[in-house]
């Protein structure tokens, strides 16, 4: 498998990762019938922050990135998106599994939020992350420390 490697994002990368997200995001936005060209690339400049942005390359290609925030006392993770050309190689699994063998978030809750439908909810899920609660549009889910790599919670 080909090298993958993070790096520290930029404010130079925001445009870039505004259009990567408006590209992953628009089958499932438009099948929930929330697709808005604008709206999708103003929400992520609204909530950028390089400073705990990761951008994804492989072989020195650009692929997509990842963020996790600090929180009070947990981590928020979103903005997790991998180009469609190069999704269905395990490159989820693997940002995953380096972001949370991080001494920071060990022991930590980390929460997030994914579209209805998503097949990333399932990566998530393999993750031990459970739902908290969902609406209309976005499943909330979070993994606590303790369950981790206990992943039936029934």
């Amino acid at each position: 498998m080909d090298e993958l490697k993070m790096r520290q994002a930029t404010l130079e990368d925001r445009e870039q990762l505004a259009d990567l997200r408006a590209e992953v995001l628009y089958d499932d936005l438009t099948r929930l019938g929330r697709y808005d060209e604008i709206r999708v690339r103003e929400r992520f400049r609204n909530t950028f922050q390089p400073e705990h942005t990761q951008i994804l390359e492989l072989e020195d290609v650009f692929i997509g990135c990842v963020s996790l925030k600090p929180g009070d006392g947990e981590f928020l993770l979103e903005h997790f998106y991998i180009d469609p050309d190069h999704q269905g190689r395990k490159l989820g699994t693997k940002v995953l599994s380096i972001l949370f063998e991080q001494e920071a978030v060990k022991g930590r809750r980390v929460t997030l939020n994914v579209l209805q439908g998503s097949p990333a909810k399932r990566l998530y899920e393999r993750f031990g992350f459970n739902i908290d609660h969902e609406d209309e549009v976005d499943v909330f889910m979070s993994r606590n420390p303790h369950g981790v790599g206990n992943l039936s919670h029934s």
